[in-house]
């Protein structure tokens, strides 16, 4: 089985992804162990001396003037999880919780947390025994995940509820059950247990790896609809992107004429109109905002999976434990709300060009790409679950970064909402996905209406895998059930999106996996590598 060493500033969205859905398990790089012996040494010292250090040997929040007997203090970390363990809700996913601990183990690793490195090895051994903490999915307003990450210190005390296997006990029988044992929690071990924003993080990986995926099947189902609708390629000519070179439009419009090579429309006498409605037009100028997302979604997260979150931080070198604010991430937060507008620009173009595929006067097909003209009503009514989709999606959309709140008398005065940034992510792209399945049943009709004598590589296979769900639509029948269908077989295999990904990284234009610069070329997301120095 895959392992995932943490504590080498080398974790990827690929890593997380490893962890939380593939259960890879996770190993500890040389060195991390006595790091974190060296920091907890510094704690120990501050609270024998009794140097005054934020949540350490003081109170939190308003709080913090307020010093702590020396015999409060572990009883006081304890009080700090069980006091903040104020989440509420459904059940996050096992796999948000298993990212999340995933990229506090991660920071940890880093040192700086002070944390006792038995709290880490038992973290460290619940990911791999599959002890999985229930974890309520609100209670974050992005200023540290307290109120949820506390619910992951309830297990680590052997309290709270916990799944594994299947099975959700209380904390201290999962923990029995997988071989291992709860700890008593010292000085600041409550403050970094709750501490931090992995669950933005952890959370926040697991939706760019699955918008990666939805964007390379935008383009896909984007290209069948060209193939459909007879669409003029002409806007996608290199020297047209070369004219201006916007964020990522040439990588998106290159993968675009990737996908068609092998069939008649990259050639300029294939197109029926010489210019197209702006949904077709432009599809590589609103996908190009989708790759430049994702972009800035990869630069904010990196730092986050490999850095130190914790407030305070101990600094080893000098015997110090200073406050910080590592823990805020209004930039991981903008780069969440910019990934939701692309996403609802993405569907909104995709619904409209289901609208152009079923008007005749535009398409040249027949009415509602039905085969028996007007007098069916053929794929009309689905395009309107595609506006109904859409219309959800713009709300989901509005950006919940510019949202603060107050609390802890004015002290904690601003905060970023990145947790929920990135949770309802992951509600849009179910959404966009239904969206690309609607249009990919009509872009698929339209091929069997207009018969084209050849496709491209993409719509070839994007088709022969909407035909094996769904055949073509003669008289009228029930198609929510073929988007489904489509949505979940098509859309959403792993298989599929693999193949349409080798294709597009055989491209030219495409040198790298995940990334585009300001220019317009692709950049490795390595974090070692010479763009990340």
């Amino acid at each position: 089985m895959e392992t995932v060493v943490v504590g080498e500033r080398s974790l990827s969205q690929e890593d997380v992804v490893a962890v939380a859905r593939h259960g890879a398990r996770v190993g500890i790089a040389t060195g991390v162990m006595q790091r974190l012996v060296r920091d907890r040494s510094v704690v120990d010292d501050v609270v024998d001396r009794g140097v005054p250090a934020y949540g350490v040997t003081t109170g939190l929040g308003s709080r913090a003037t307020y010093a702590l007997p020396r015999e409060e203090l572990s009883a006081f970390s304890l009080r700090t999880v069980r006091g903040r363990a104020n989440a509420v809700g459904d059940p996050l996913p096992t796999e948000v919780v298993r990212a999340a601990i995933l990229a506090r183990v991660n920071g940890m690793a880093f040192g700086g947390s002070g944390v006792q490195p038995g709290v880490f090895e038992l973290l460290v051994g619940m990911l791999n025994a599959g002890v999985h903490p229930v974890v309520p999915e609100t209670g974050s307003i992005g200023a540290s995940d307290l109120n949820q990450m506390a619910h992951v210190g309830l297990v680590v005390a052997g309290e709270g509820r916990a799944e594994l296997r299947g099975e959700t006990i209380d904390g201290a029988t999962a923990l029995r059950r997988a071989d291992l044992a709860p700890l008593a929690l010292g000085p600041k071990d409550g403050l970094v247990l709750c501490g931090a924003s992995p669950i933005a993080a952890g959370a926040g990986a697991l939706v760019a790896s699955d918008a990666s995926v939805a964007r390379d099947m935008a383009q896909a189902v984007a290209a069948l609809t060209y193939e459909g609708f007879r669409a003029n390629t002409s806007p996608l000519d290199p020297r047209a992107q070369r004219a201006r070179s916007a964020p990522c439009q040439a990588d998106a419009a290159g993968d675009l004429l990737e996908l068609l090579a092998g069939g008649e429309l990259p050639d300029p006498r294939a197109a029926r109109r010489v210019q197209d409605p702006i949904s077709v037009r432009c599809v590589a100028q609103v996908h190009a905002s989708l790759y430049s997302a994702l972009s800035f979604l990869a630069d904010a997260l990196l730092p986050e999976l490999n850095g130190t979150g914790d407030n305070p931080l101990v600094f080893a070198e000098t015997g110090e434990i200073l406050s910080t604010g590592n823990f805020h991430t209004p930039g991981l937060a903008l780069a969440f709300d910019t990934l939701a507008l692309a996403l609802c620009q993405t569907a909104a173009l995709a619904s409209a060009r289901i609208q152009c595929l079923l008007a005749p006067g535009v398409s040249g097909l027949p009415a509602n790409l039905s085969p028996h003209g007007p007098e069916r009503s053929g794929l009309a009514p689905l395009a309107k679950t595609a506006q109904a989709l859409v219309t959800e999606i713009r709300h989901l959309a509005t950006p919940v970064s510019t949202d603060p709140r107050q609390g802890a008398d004015a002290v904690e005065d601003d905060s970023t909402n990145a947790a929920y940034g990135a949770r309802r992510l992951a509600t849009i792209l179910a959404r966009s996905r239904h969206v690309l399945a609607v249009e990919a049943v009509a872009a698929a009709q339209a091929v069997h209406l207009a018969r084209p004598p050849r496709l491209g590589r993409g719509p070839g296979m994007l088709l022969d895998a909407v035909r094996d769900v769904v055949a073509p639509l003669d008289d009228d029948r029930p198609c929510g059930h073929d988007a489904e269908r489509v949505a979940h077989d098509v859309i959403g295999s792993g298989e599929l999106h693999e193949r349409i990904r080798t294709t597009l990284i055989a491209s030219p234009t495409t040198r790298g996996p995940e990334t585009c610069s300001p220019s317009g070329s692709r950049t490795s997301t390595d974090p070692m590598s010479p763009s990340w120095r």
